[in-house]
């Protein structure tokens, strides 16, 4: 199940808000420390929040990611196989600084657009892991971008997302992006 879900809620006047399906899907991971049930049960899912390009309003969006080891996740572009970029794309072309979000931890990274042949090689890598990302491709003209999100080194103790150190984490994604056992 490729998973590139895109808010697509277009009126410049007003601050965007993510789509009824996204929000459910945003509330939901939250609710649940990075856990979602329906389509999305046992999907790796993250929450992207980046800021809006022309707005300067902060966005987030739920989308599928590929562990890529050192606190490196990748996210693809895909929209769905849309002839359009996904919005959030466009965002972190205008500022790369983005906020992560896990279920277990929240983190600051920075989005990095892979291209040539380090992108090949991710989107290989993407499709080995889930063949969706394939049929996306092949649904569009565009070459899909593949991002990589690296994880910003802060001092101190990571944020947790949890009511005390005590409860256990119940997501499937560490903060070095890899699953947990």
């Amino acid at each position: 199940m490729g998973i590139a879900i895109a808010i697509a809620i277009a009126n410049p006047r007003k601050q965007r808000m993510p789509n009824p399906f996204n929000q459910q899907i945003i509330e939901e991971f939250r609710a649940n420390h990075g856990k979602v049930g329906g389509y999305f049960e046992g999907a790796r899912l993250i929450l992207l929040t980046t800021t809006g390009a022309r707005t300067g309003n902060r966005h987030t969006t739920p989308l599928g990611y590929l562990p890529d080891g050192d606190g490196t996740i990748l996210v693809i572009a895909s929209a769905g196989g849309s002839p359009r970029n996904p919005d959030w794309y466009r965002n972190i072309g205008a500022d790369p600084r983005v906020t992560v979000e896990s279920g277990a931890f929240t983190y600051e990274a920075d989005a990095v657009v892979l291209d040539g042949e380090e992108r090949d090689r991710a989107f290989a890598r993407a499709v080995e892991s889930e063949p969706g990302w394939a049929e996306y491709q092949a649904k569009t003209d565009r070459t899909i971008p593949v991002v990589a999100l690296r994880e910003v080194p802060v001092a101190g103790p990571p944020n947790i997302n949890a009511g005390s150190m005590g409860e256990p984490s119940r997501s499937s994604m560490t903060r070095s992006g890899a699953n947990s056992p």
